[in-house]
């Protein structure tokens, strides 16, 4: 066997399967890569493998030492260095979590025909991905659930190759603004319900950012507490008189 074709997650994968069959080291064969890797749609499914090929370089007669080498030679050794350069180099170049959340958020968008550009800025709690462009009511959802469900999906691709933890906090339209005016009045509303009824009020399910909002307008509040109840993600407020 003088010729292998081999796959794997990144070309160096398939180069090193390709050498395992082949039993030889890696400057005794030409490299021939036949397709690059690709991550597949939301890059979740149809991830497709790298594919290489690997040709045994054939031996040649013993030469003295001041004979030049010929130029296929020195191509082979050239693109073998070149080659093995790259590999290393990619082995050692960490992805970054925010590149790949960002090209994520897009390719998902462009899967609902939207094309949108995302804007990066700090916060205390990470990274805000403020996502701009036209019809974004298709990615934030009734009630921000579309944005939410985005937003946890796009944290699991940047923590997954990350060395260090990183939260992204999706927006868009300034919603989340918006959504936080909304709630901070429905606790004041229901706080003088539960005021008025002397009875408790249980809110609808919540993802944990907006119960947080709940609770901190009503901390300080001389005449009600708010506590938790429920497992996710069927978690609730509940608006109790102290």
């Amino acid at each position: 066997m003088t010729t292998v074709i081999a796959t794997g997650k990144t070309i160096e994968d398939a180069v090193d399967q390709g050498l395992t069959q082949l039993g030889v080291s890696r400057d005794l064969v030409a490299l021939n890569v036949l397709e690059q890797p690709s991550r597949g749609f939301l890059g979740l499914i149809g991830v497709k493998p790298a594919k290489v090929e690997l040709t045994l370089i054939p031996k040649r007669k013993e030469e003295s030492f001041e004979k030049e080498p010929d130029s296929a030679q020195v191509r082979t050794s050239g693109l073998t260095s070149s080659i093995s350069t790259e590999i290393d180099t990619n082995r050692t170049t960490e992805v970054d979590p925010y590149v790949e959340a960002s090209d994520f958020v897009k390719e998902v968008a462009a899967g609902m025909g939207l094309e949108v550009e995302i804007e990066i800025k700090k916060s205390r709690d990470g990274k805000i991905f403020n996502i701009t462009g036209e019809d974004l009511g298709l990615i934030i959802g009734r009630r921000g659930q579309t944005l939410d469900a985005l937003q946890y999906l796009t944290n699991i691709v940047a923590n997954k190759n990350s060395s260090s933890f990183v939260r992204i906090i999706l927006d868009a339209e300034n919603f989340r603004l918006r959504r936080r005016k909304t709630l901070e009045e429905l606790a004041d509303r229901l706080a003088s319900q539960v005021i008025r009824t002397g009875k408790e009020v249980v809110l609808e399910p919540m993802p944990s950012q907006e119960r947080k909002v709940i609770h901190a307008k009503l901390q300080h509040h001389r005449q009600v507490n708010t506590i938790s109840r429920g497992e996710e993600p069927n978690r609730r407020v509940v608006i109790t008189l102290k």
